[in-house]
């Protein structure tokens, strides 16, 4: 036990510099947002939501795969959060997440053991599969929650899950592209929470979320060791490194 300990200790070391620069400022805004308001136990549950949920993805964005934990407690928090906004499928997503992403995560060996040198990337066929799996579940989650439930954004909601889910799978198959389902479900987050903002239906904090996890996306693009060559070999050579200490 005390050797998972270092290693998820590890696994929160050696992050491009952006990304803790991204995680303090989200902390900040988090903060700033939590004590402007009457203190909540469903805001503070928000806050702690939202700053696991963040580090989950830039540990995602540094292709550590400490973001298994991360996700699992960061979606149960989420989850109590969607339900009292009655975004239900914001609820399905996050089980989604850590059926597809988080628990798979933690139990393979093959993604936490230097899996930044496993990355991949799409073929013609792969966008195909993954562009239309994305439609069927956006219009088959969307009928049946708004047949279902109450949930007064259906399809809003809808469109959000259906790139989440999909996205989760694609990540976990390690391939780079997901990050294009990435930053379009954050826009979609960003859609839902505002609308759900503006209803009264939930707190401006899960609207700050999405805006990080937006940012979080296109620093992806840059500096993340799914895209940028130097960044990824440089990570190799640190994992390398510190499975042949651990194995001394």
């Amino acid at each position: 036990m005390t050797a998972y300990f270092k290693f998820l200790g590890h696994q929160l070391k050696g992050w491009p510099q952006q990304n803790y620069y991204l995680f303090f400022f989200s902390l900040g805004c988090q903060i700033m947002t939590l004590v402007n308001a009457p203190i909540t136990w469903l805001s503070f549950l928000t806050f702690i939501g939202t700053t696991l949920g963040v580090l989950c993805v830039l540990a995602i964005n540094a292709a550590k795969s400490i973001n298994g934990v991360l996700g699992i407690l960061s979606g149960l928090c989420f989850i109590i959060v969607g339900f009292s906004a009655k975004n239900y499928l914001s609820i399905g997503e996050q089980v989604a997440y850590i059926l597809t992403l988080d628990i798979p995560v933690l139990l393979s060996a093959n993604w936490n053991v230097n899996m930044v040198s496993k990355i991949r990337k799409f073929t013609a066929k792969t966008w195909v599969i993954s562009l239309i799996s994305t439609l069927v579940v956006f219009l088959i989650s969307g009928y049946l929650i708004g047949a279902l439930t109450d949930d007064p954004r259906p399809w809003v909601d809808a469109m959000s899950f259906a790139i989440c889910f999909t996205a989760g799978i694609i990540c976990f198959l390690r391939y780079n592209n997901q990050y294009f389902w990435w930053l379009a479900s954050g826009i979609a987050q960003l859609v839902l929470w505002y609308i759900s903002f503006r209803q009264g239906s939930a707190t401006l904090a899960m609207f700050i979320n999405s805006c990080v996890y937006v940012a979080n996306d296109v620093l992806a693009f840059t500096v993340s060791p799914w895209f940028n060559k130097k960044e990824k070999e440089r990570l190799i050579k640190e994992e390398t490194a510190y499975a042949m200490n651990i194995n001394k």
